[in-house]
């Protein structure tokens, strides 16, 4: 029986025509070799799969070959071509840096170097995966990477070109490599088909082509693998059944529940779909790449961007048609957020079907409006309503000058005011005339008209009062509608000055025991101040004044009673005793009580520490 090749190996390509899709790179190492022109070291770099090892072999074969063709391709005939095909040559040495990726292995690779060859015109040594040399072993190879011997040829190959140093960057010939296309891979594909005898269709080929994202050995093992499991017969149905793809007629279905906002039809296709062993994460991504190909047939110059099978297209073009951009981008948004969260759900299946709850109704929630900028979505806000205002008491503002001792000093002022503590000067104070029910007033009899006048200013019996006007009256009723305020007396002023400190007791509040404390003097019929130690009890003081304020008034009887508070610095005065003695006093002091004080400093050349 004979031994089974994968594709991948079995049809690795032997030349440079051969390579499938880097012609960029293939034709620039061909006419290198052609003209005589090649570097000493290269460095191979791009994605997994795409030829990079493949190139390094032919590139080694190549320039080694006795009869090279015209257009710089090997014979496959000479004694080096076998030998390379055989695997047997002396003249090309491999590598495998993942493994070999230490100091000493470098050394023993230079070791090599030393040796020219006993057989063709050039020593190859490939290394792969360079970048997981070590950078002791990237450091130790970098004199020989600079300067080689002239039949010495490095071909470095990595998938990670930015984790290598930038010093053997620069001593390398770069080539990157890019991802196959689908239409490469597809043609490739076909061609190994016709050659093994096996029967696919040409849309089973294109979705093998998308599931290998550009790499063309994923390609070939994923054929294999179907071919081994239908029998050697490759169509659209089996592909997807072995590659667990969902198909798109599921996105197609779920688009016109989403377009019909039919909620039934759409949670009894996702039950089918989850029944028949799909995970939420997969509908989810593939709905998304679904909306994606939507929203690129929206546009016909980006409809070469479609990624699917060829039978399916003029069905993306047409249905493109019927959907909006905006619903596609909400609706991309959506699948976004449910995609991201979807590990962190409890209730996988709950949150994919919230996700297609919003889908459905999606163009009901959506209000839009064209403007002259196009498509944007409209937002549904509250009614304004205004803002309802509290109607604040009249203020009478007193200027009035205060007398300060030269032990006392005023910090600050508290009054009655219902407005944010502030710092206000010492000679403003804020009082508030209490509003009482207003009697009715008697409207005065209406004056004739004056021709003058009417026009331009209203008159009190006309009902339209200005606003100057009407805080006349109010200033004027209060006049004559308040009662006579009782004068303050130290006795009763006292008695009401604890029984507030009672009621801060009463309630734990802490400032009682300051209020206990102060002390009151009397300096008019309506005012008074009380004395604070220090800066601790003005605080506390403080911060109760306006409940103290209410309560006096109440108390005592006296609608303008007000008082301010009072700190008195402790100032320490000198009475007797001497002033403090400065270092040369006290030295010299020393000095006429102990005369060798002096000689001592100065034979030892000491100074005063001032």
């Amino acid at each position: 029986m004979e031994k089974f090749i994968v594709s991948a190996r079995k049809y690795r390509p032997q030349l440079f025509n051969t390579v499938v899709g880097q012609s960029h790179i293939t034709t620039t190492l061909k006419n290198a070799i052609k003209n005589d022109q090649l570097a000493h070291a290269f460095l191979f770099c791009g994605p997994r799969g795409v030829g990079k090892t493949t190139c390094a072999r032919i590139l080694a074969k190549t320039i080694n070959c006795e009869n090279r063709t015209a257009d710089g391709e090997a014979c496959n005939t000479c004694n080096s071509c076998t030998s390379f095909n055989d695997g047997i040559s002396m003249n090309i040495h491999e590598l495998d840096a993942a493994s070999n990726n230490s100091v000493d292995d470098i050394r023993a690779l230079v070791e090599q170097v030393r040796f020219a060859p006993q057989a063709g015109r050039y020593k190859v040594y490939i290394i792969d995966e360079v970048h997981m040399l070590s950078a002791s072993a990237f450091n130790a190879f970098l004199k020989t990477l600079e300067e080689p011997p002239s039949y010495a040829i490095f071909i470095l190959a990595t998938t990670e070109k930015h984790k290598i140093l930038p010093t053997i960057l620069s001593r390398c010939q770069i080539f990157d490599f890019k991802r196959i296309t689908n239409n490469d891979t597809v043609e490739h594909l076909e061609e190994i088909c016709e050659k093994e005898d096996v029967t696919a269709d040409k849309a089973a080929l294109q979705v093998i082509a998308q599931k290998s994202e550009g790499c063309m050995r994923d390609a070939l093992s994923i054929m294999d693998k179907i071919v081994s499991f239908t029998g050697g017969k490759l169509n659209y149905a089996n592909t997807l059944e072995h590659l667990n793809i969902l198909d798109a007629d599921y996105y197609f279905k779920v688009l016109d529940c989403m377009l019909q906002q039919d909620l039934a039809g759409a949670m009894l296709l996702y039950d089918d779909i989850n029944r028949k062993g799909f995970e939420g994460d997969m509908v989810i991504n593939g709905m998304a790449e679904f909306i994606r190909n939507l929203l690129v047939c929206k546009d016909e110059k980006a409809a070469a961007l479609l990624e699917a099978v060829e039978n399916h297209k003029p069905r993306y073009l047409e249905k493109a048609k019927e959907v909006s951009a905006a619903v596609l981008i909400s609706a991309l948004n959506i699948l976004n957020e449910t995609e991201i969260s979807f590990k962190a759900a409890r209730n996988k299946r709950l949150h994919v079907e919230m996700a297609l709850i919003k889908l459905c109704y999606l163009q009901q929630a959506m209000q839009l409006t064209t403007g002259d900028d196009g498509v944007s979505k409209k937002k549904i806000v509250e009614t304004t309503k205004p803002v309802g205002f509290r109607q604040l008491r009249m203020l009478e503002h007193k200027p009035k000058a205060i007398a300060t001792g030269p032990a006392q000093t005023v910090t600050t002022t508290a009054t009655t005011a219902t407005v944010p503590s502030t710092v206000m000067e010492p000679a403003a104070r804020l009082t508030i005339t209490e509003n009482k029910p207003q009697p009715a007033v008697k409207q005065p009899v209406a004056a004739p008209p004056q021709p003058a006048a009417s026009a331009t200013k209203p008159t009190v019996g006309s009902g339209k009062l200005s606003a100057l006007e009407k805080i006349r009256n109010q200033y004027k009723n209060a006049e004559e509608t308040k009662k006579v305020d009782e004068s303050l007396n130290m006795e009763t002023l006292l008695v009401a000055w604890n029984e507030f400190a009672l009621i801060l007791k009463e309630e734990k509040n802490a400032a009682w025991q300051n209020y206990d404390m102060a002390e009151l003097v009397i300096t008019g019929p309506d005012s008074f101040y009380a004395k604070a130690a220090n800066k601790i009890q003005f605080r506390f003081i403080e911060s109760n004044s306006r409940r103290a304020v209410e309560y006096l008034k109440e108390r005592l009887n006296n609608s303008k009673l007000e008082f301010i508070i009072v700190t008195i610095e402790n100032q320490e005065i000198l009475t007797g005793g001497d002033a403090p003695l400065s270092a040369s006093e006290q030295f010299m002091k020393m000095v006429e009580q102990y005369p060798l004080i002096k000689e001592l400093k100065d034979r030892l050349k000491l100074d005063l520490d001032y």
